[in-house]
């Protein structure tokens, strides 16, 4: 049986984005469209709710790129109103999207699709609708904090 996807310090973990598969507005994220953003800013990348700046709800404890997309696992600050809402939403099943705030660095034409190779990442925020259908908080067999561990190990060996 799968796991509450939130542990009880409002740590979480999932897929932002996804590669190779096609959003719903057309856009197709590839392999290493992250990495140079990633690069510059990995400790400035906000967690915000529904893309709305004036709704921080939490930081970014990692935030990597493996072979299936753009993993991430953040935790939510006790005592902000909204995030504590929050918390209690996706303990609850009722909210799982996650969804990226970005600008287009990179990107080719493929039939009605956009293939986006280089992407500068700004924020990564939970929402009620994402746009990739399978960027979501991840429900998991195993804790919160042995993703956020696995995730936090990638990081160092790199």
């Amino acid at each position: 049986m799968a796991t509450i996807p939130i542990d009880a310090e409002g740590r979480f973990s999932g897929y932002a984005s996804v590669f190779d598969r096609v959003d719903g507005g057309g856009d197709i994220v590839m392999p290493g469209a992250f990495a140079k953003s990633l690069a510059k800013r990995r400790d400035r990348i906000r967690l915000l709710f529904q893309h709305d700046p004036k709704e921080p709800v939490g930081t970014w404890e990692a935030i990597d790129e493996d072979a299936h997309g753009l993993f991430v696992a953040g935790r939510l600050v006790p005592g902000v109103p909204r995030a504590d809402a929050l918390k209690r939403l996706i303990e609850n099943g009722a909210l799982d999207g996650l969804s990226i705030g970005f600008r287009t660095v990179k990107a080719t034409r493929e039939g009605g699709n956009r293939k986006l190779w280089q992407i500068d990442l700004f924020e990564i925020s939970i929402v009620t609708f994402p746009m990739m259908e399978d960027a979501r908080i991840a429900p998991s067999s195993i804790s919160t904090g042995a993703a956020i561990a696995a995730a936090t190990q990638t990081i160092r060996n790199r």
